[in-house]
């Protein structure tokens, strides 16, 4: 780890001063920028085909199916590989399958292949990208706790969140508004060169050996993250409570049928309604910087979900694309709390040597619950219209809160402080 001399915990830009961290947050940032420019453009050009909310719902289903059901044996594989060469491994395979949604997708292809192979071929891209996803995860989160010191955890979570959220602004933008002017082409052609500079920030990182070698066999070491968890309450509990409160709250995959067929604002339109949420979202981040929520965490984690899922209702039942955008971005600012405060308990109280599975039992609960609510709101929507489907699940996401309420009450006056002493 480069040291930049004295800690100070109160300066806001005290994990910037390390340079592998800013490797790290290139890393992130350009991945992501990617990532959501291509999860824009696959939704609206599956939903452009088939003018099924279902078939929306079943993009999401293709990417958790493989990133649940391969996130524990990711987690043992990162905790016992050096991450550099791993995160190499993962990038090169994205950047593979993106490589095939580019040909697959091109005006060439359609002149040869009917649109009833091609919507497959994207479904089988983007379980690959899944399986690249249930590694992905667990190596960064073991990664960051490699390059930063402890004392910093929560400074270098709002930085990572912040980066993640600014990408989520403009690569939802840039893939709405380059498709919409330029085509698909193009679009991906820009995917793939992000997707290239994040692997390259990759190299600028020092290897990372692993901090745990197994001695027991691949069931007993899943099995031990498992156990950690689940002994966990407050851990378990903010995992619980953000697969739930996304499933029932994952209408942000609804966004192409609101701008095709709703507020009419076509892809134009549907780049900026990404774009809002995730507006909210950084600036609520970057202000995080120097208000710190972590006073009364759990408290505030409640609040953030709760006021996630009225954004939520509001944005169904919203007609007007301006007051939309409002609500959007109401509930990025929402969800950046509750992210933010999820981070930093899970990074303090998870010990080195269990990083990695720690983080694949959180992929489960809710590295996939994004995917996973998709298919829900396209189910829903095909069964009970888009508006209402929206609006149940904003109102299933305040129930969640409530519940959880009840139920952790003991929990709600912990500072950040008691919660690393108590181990709760």
């Amino acid at each position: 780890m480069d040291s930049p001399g004295i800690i100070d915990k109160q300066d806001p830009y005290a994990a910037l001063r390390y340079r592998e961290f800013r490797s790290y947050l290139g890393m992130r940032f350009f991945f992501t920028f990617a990532y959501q420019m291509q999860a824009v453009i696959i939704g609206f050009h599956i939903y452009h085909l088939t003018k099924d909310p279902l078939a929306l719902g079943l993009v999401g289903l293709c990417e958790a199916i493989p990133a649940i059901g391969i996130a524990l044996y990711g987690g043992y594989v990162a905790d016992k590989s050096e991450k550099r060469g791993l995160l190499l491994k993962i990038f090169i395979g994205v950047f593979l399958c993106s490589v095939v949604m580019l040909i697959s997708t091109s005006s060439q292809m359609h002149a040869y292949v009917p649109v009833s192979y091609i919507i497959p071929i994207m479904y089988v891209m983007v379980f690959g990208i899944g399986i690249a996803r249930g590694f992905f995860s667990p190596a960064t989160f073991s990664l960051m706790a490699q390059i930063i010191p402890k004392e910093l955890y929560p400074n270098s979570s709002t930085w990572n969140s912040s980066s993640y959220m600014a990408a989520s602004i403009l690569g939802p933008a840039a893939g709405g508004l380059i498709y919409g002017f330029y085509g698909i082409t193009v679009t991906y052609s820009v995917i793939l060169l992000f997707i290239f500079i994040s692997l390259v920030c990759i190299f600028f990182f020092k290897p990372h050996p692993p901090t745990y070698i197994p001695k027991e066999s691949i069931i007993k070491s899943l099995t031990e993250g498992v156990q950690f968890v689940f002994k966990s309450k407050m851990m378990l509990g903010a995992m619980s409570l953000d697969l739930f409160s996304v499933f029932f709250g994952g209408a942000v995959a609804l966004l192409p049928v609101f701008a095709n067929d709703i507020l009419k604002v076509g892809s134009e339109g549907l780049g900026f309604m990404r774009a809002a949420a995730s507006g909210g979202a950084v600036l609520t981040m970057l202000a995080m910087t120097r208000i710190s929520p972590m006073n009364k965490p759990w408290r505030n984690l409640l609040i953030a979900v709760a006021g996630f899922g009225t954004s939520i209702i509001c944005y169904g039942l919203s007609k007007n694309f301006y007051l939309t955008l409002v609500f959007l971005f109401l509930e990025g600012a929402f969800d950046s709390v509750s992210v933010l405060i999820r981070s930093t308990i899970m990074q303090l109280l998870t010990p080195d040597t269990m990083r990695g599975r720690v983080s694949a039992v959180n992929s489960m609960f809710i590295g996939s619950s994004n995917e996973i609510g998709a298919f829900e709101s396209g189910l829903t929507a095909k069964l009970m219209r888009t508006v209402p489907a929206v609006v149940f699940g904003g109102c299933m996401t305040i129930l969640v809160a409530g519940i959880t309420y009840t139920k952790t009450k003991s929990l709600l006056g912990l500072s950040l402080q008691e919660i690393n002493d108590k181990d709760v």
